[in-house]
């Protein structure tokens, strides 16, 4: 059902504009997901109070979001394509505030995980 002069339709997760809602759903759940991931590294294993509550809740949001996403786009195009979010931007938070290794061979296979990213939007 479409309300006039809407953006949104209504029943469905997309705007009229051609970008889906379930995208950007989807994608904001993956950002939670590299939040999760970072934080049970800074929860040390769940021995500290306020990263382990926060890796909780970024938990939570991030399958929450997923699978509002999931209920518009293929359920393996939209898995893929969290965990690809995820594991692209958990390795760049460790190298970034843990110090993980850079080197040529992983950042070409971050660039490959990307290239799988773009190419499952652009197929879907």
């Amino acid at each position: 059902m479409r309300i006039p002069g809407s953006e949104a339709l209504i029943g469905d997760i997309h705007f009229t504009k051609g970008m889906s809602m379930a995208w950007v759903f989807l994608v904001i759940a993956g950002l939670f997901e590299i939040a999760w991931a970072t934080g049970l590294k800074a929860s040390e294993g769940f021995t500290r109070l306020v990263p382990s509550v926060g890796t909780i809740i970024a938990l939570i949001i991030s399958g929450v979001l997923l699978g509002i996403a999931a209920k518009s786009l293929p359920i393996g195009t939209a898995y893929a394509v969290w965990t690809g979010i995820g594991a692209v931007g958990t390795v760049i938070c460790g190298i970034i505030f843990f110090g993980d290794p850079t080197t040529p061979v992983r950042l070409l296979c971050l660039g490959l995980i990307l290239l799988g990213i773009v190419g499952l939007k652009i197929t879907s």
